[in-house]
């Protein structure tokens, strides 16, 4: 017990690890809350197209001697009010318009990489490196999360009723589309913003996985909410922590640690139902 107390100070008495873990924390716990309308309206592969797309600007970015994320982040969220609207249209379905549109981002930064000579090491934001994570992406991750948290205890109810029948709510007068912009946006940011944390090939796990343990576990709105902020933050700290002490890539670690605890989840859901088909028998 010692001996894992005094390894947890010295991993917080490095910088770089206080803003890896801040970050990822903040990152994740963003993901986790915007996942779970994603999940439940099947539209939660929105995540790797966006990443995809943010790809394909950071190269732009790293050709044009740009601040990355200053052409990532716009970029990245004009691309998925694009992918909304096109779903709203229904001229292209929406897992269509985002296998069309992250494959081609992908192809494009891919391009721009092989034929400019940047000096820009990519392979962070294809992998991740949470390692690396800046002063100004913690402050903008804290910034993120403050949206993200206000969003949902503001328009908690509204939220509710997009998620669950968004034609009911149109029919009652709600502006269903103004939400579902505000959502997108906010995905658009967590997004580029995680690519730092697990890197674009694995950046939709932060999205999919604590939803998917959530709804395993709750059976009700605000449990499922509450229970995959939670273990969403808890599987990348814990993804972090377990990177640093066996030196393995921490993008490996989070997604690994996080399919361990679904699959555990999994478990204690078949057990709880062979419980109850025991008592009821």
């Amino acid at each position: 017990m010692t001996e894992a107390l005094n390894t947890l100070i010295d991993i917080f008495s490095l910088s770089f690890m206080v803003r890896a873990f801040v970050t990822g924390a903040l990152i994740s716990l963003c993901a986790a809350l915007l996942g779970v309308n994603l999940v439940l309206k099947r539209y939660s592969m929105i995540g790797d197209g966006l990443s995809h797309v943010g790809f394909g600007a950071l190269a732009a970015a790293a050709a044009m001697n740009a601040a990355p994320l200053k052409v990532a982040i716009p970029v990245v969220i004009i691309t998925a009010i694009l992918l909304l609207r096109l779903s709203e249209s229904g001229v292209i379905k929406g897992d269509s318009a985002i296998a069309v549109v992250s494959s081609c981002a992908l192809a494009f930064g891919v391009l721009v990489v092989s034929l400019t000579s940047t000096g820009v090491n990519l392979n962070s934001y294809m992998f991740g490196s949470i390692y690396a994570v800046s002063e100004d992406e913690m402050i903008l991750s804290i910034v993120l999360t403050v949206s993200v948290v206000l969003l949902y205890a503001v328009f908690y109810n509204k939220m509710f009723a997009v998620t669950f029948d968004e034609n009911f709510a149109r029919a009652t007068g709600m502006h269903a589309e103004v939400y579902n912009m505000i959502s997108a946006c906010l995905t658009a940011v967590t997004v580029v913003l995680g690519m730092r944390l697990v890197g674009s090939l694995l950046i939709s796990s932060l999205i999919v996985f604590p939803p998917l343990i959530a709804i395993r576990l709750c059976s009700t709105y605000r449990k499922t909410v509450i229970v995959s902020a939670v273990s969403g933050v808890m599987c990348v700290s814990a993804g972090i922590i377990i990177s640093f002490l066996i030196d393995a890539p921490a993008s490996a670690c989070i997604v690994l640690t996080s399919l361990a605890v679904y699959a555990a989840a999994c478990i204690i859901k078949k057990l709880k139902g062979q419980v109850c088909r025991h008592r009821n028998g």
